[in-house]
């Protein structure tokens, strides 16, 4: 088992860049997720860290050891790709098995690696099928006991989850998260789905035009983003443009066209004027009691029932906030005037 870091990590295509000075440590035996959109750089940064493409600059080390020169099968990495590719002429047990017979694997050895490696994804007994007699689900679980067999120090996932439904995707998300616990194996999971990265990961980066934007927990980043595109990206959220008009020790008063806010969250280092003012929908509660926070009224403008929530529009002047009411028991008409209440625990703020 092996921590992954990258250092000042430069890949170009002619005169595009698709990776541009990328510097990331991902600890050992954890889950790291590398997010962002199509185009941004994460899956040719996880083809570099694979060893199927060569970096034209910087550094890749697996523990101590330098392998970003290396060939992909010299670095004791498991890689599983998003259309699985297994062998579809091979059984089960035979496309697990095809890594270690590739390292000629004592035969002895192979039964033994391929049976835990069945065992652990939960497909012992279905080793002697073919894959297209198998589930999507299934095949997932092939292609991962595949990468495990070997037991490699590193496990790479790309984007493994997209080819399967919306219910197989969350039950698998449940068995990866399971299979790198037992495994205790350093895992990169790239993917551009926000919830799967922040439902299963250690820690995460969020990529952008080949760079890292922020890097850190998945409930800091959520919480407490450092940037516009950050705070986008993970989830929706409220963004109003403000300027700080007091700063005292434990908050900062900044002034909108909602009014006048406290915050207690995050703010630019050394910003003393304009800024982007980050409100997550869900922090937003339609009550007329509650804390000593931040207190609007505001106009409600359009109401859309969603069943377990409600998702609300809230109008002042030009402004508007997007509510997210869970277990929404009032009906609330176009027109009404309403209180809208949030901590300033909740009111982030981010360069203009």
């Amino acid at each position: 088992m092996s921590g992954v870091s990258v250092t000042s990590l430069i890949k170009k295509f002619g005169t595009t860049v698709a990776v541009d000075g990328v510097d990331i440590t991902m600890d050992s035996g954890k889950l790291f997720f590398l997010l962002g959109p199509s185009g941004c750089g994460k899956t040719t940064l996880l083809r570099m860290i694979a060893g199927f493409e060569t970096p034209t600059s910087g550094r890749i080390h697996f523990g101590d050891k330098d392998v970003s020169r290396l060939p992909a099968e010299k670095r004791d990495a498991g890689m599983v790709f998003q259309g699985y590719a297994l062998w579809p002429h091979l059984s089960v047990f035979e496309n697990v098995a095809f890594g270690l017979r590739v390292r000629k694997t004592p035969a002895a050895e192979i039964q033994t690696r391929v049976g835990q490696a069945l065992e652990l994804v939960k497909m012992t007994g279905l080793g002697d099928r073919k894959p297209t007699q198998l589930s999507g689900g299934q095949q997932q679980r092939v292609a991962l006991a595949r990468a495990l067999a070997f037991r490699p120090s590193v496990l790479l996932l790309d984007e493994p989850l997209s080819n399967l439904d919306a219910k197989l995707r969350l039950e698998m998300r449940s068995e990866i998260r399971r299979i790198v616990d037992e495994a205790s194996i350093t895992t990169i999971y790239v993917t551009h789905d926000q919830e799967e990265a922040l439902s299963l990961a250690d820690a995460m980066a969020v990529l952008k035009d080949g760079k890292v934007i922020q890097a850190g927990a998945p409930r800091d980043l959520y919480d407490r983003p450092s940037n516009r595109f950050t705070a986008s990206f993970l989830g929706d959220t409220n963004f109003l443009d403000g300027t700080v008009i007091e700063t005292t020790e434990s908050e900062v008063v900044v002034d909108t066209a909602i009014g006048r806010l406290r915050s207690r969250g995050s703010r630019p280092d050394g910003v003393v004027g304009a800024v982007t003012v980050s409100i997550r929908p869900e922090s937003i509660r339609l009550t007329d009691r509650g804390e000593d926070g931040n207190k609007v009224t505001m106009s409600v403008s359009r109401t859309m029932f969603l069943g377990q929530t409600a998702e609300i529009t809230l109008s002042s002047g030009e402004a508007t906030l997007r509510v997210l009411e869970l277990h929404p028991r009032e009906v609330r008409a176009a027109g009404d005037s309403i209180e809208a209440r949030f901590s300033p625990e909740d009111v982030v703020l981010l360069p203009a």
